[in-house]
C-alpha cells in the first residue's frame, strides 16, 4: 500500500515537533538532532520534518511504497510524467537505507518515490541527488540529504548512464 510523503525544512526543530505532535496528536516515529518523521495511518503519511540549513517550507513529496512492484509502478509513472528521472537505486537519507528515484514538476517542486528497506544511523549525503531539482533545466538547490554542490545531472537523465531507464 502507497503513502504519502511531506517532507519540510524548519527553522525550529523543536518548536515544530511541538506544534505537529499536537497537530496529529502522537509523538514522532523517528526523532534525531536535526530531523523528526511522523509515520501516520491517519491520514496515510509519511510526514517528516528537518533543520539542515535549507530553506523553510516543503522541501520535497513522494510516493512511499512497501513492495518491489509498487516501486516499479511509481518508477514507471515517473517516466510517463515526462521529466528527466534520476534513478538513484540503493542510497541512505534521512536516516534510512531505501531504494528511489527523484523527479522534478515544471516548477521545479521535487517528487520521490520509494521503498525503505532498513534504518541507518546517519541522515546521509549523497551527493549524486544535489543539483537535480530542476526549474526549467536549470540546477537549483538540492533536496533531502546534503547541500553540497555537484554538476548538474540532467545530461545522464537523459542519457541512459543509469538514470531514466
Amino acid at each position: 500500500m502507497k503513502r504519502l510523503h511531506v517532507h519540510v525544512s524548519v527553522d525550529d526543530l523543536q518548536g515544530s515537533i511541538r506544534f505537529y505532535s499536537g497537530l496529529f496528536g502522537t509523538q514522532p516515529t523517528v526523532a534525531k538532532p536535526d530531523y523528526a518523521k511522523w509515520m501516520l495511518d491517519d491520514p496515510r503519511v509519511n510526514f517528516a520534518i528537518s533543520a539542515r540549513g535549507g530553506k523553510a517550507g516543503v522541501d520535497h513529496l513522494g510516493i512511499q511504497v512497501e513492495t518491489p512492484d509498487e516501486l516499479r509502478e511509481v518508477h514507471g509513472r515517473l517516466q510517463q510524467a515526462e521529466r528527466p528521472v534520476l534513478e538513484e537505486g540503493a542510497t541512505t537519507c534521512c536516516y534510512a537505507e531505501s531504494e528511489k528515484a527523484w523527479t522534478s514538476d515544471p516548477q521545479g517542486l521535487l517528487w520521490e518515490s520509494f521503498m525503505t528497506t532498513g534504518e541507518s544511523t546517519v541522515f546521509g549525503d549523497d551527493t549524486r541527488l544535489a543539483g537535480f531539482r530542476t526549474s526549467g533545466g536549470k540546477a537549483e538547490s538540492s533536496p533531502c540529504c546534503g547541500a553540497k554542490p555537484a554538476p548538474v545531472i540532467e545530461a545522464a537523465c537523459c542519457s541512459g548512464t543509469g538514470a531514466n531507464k
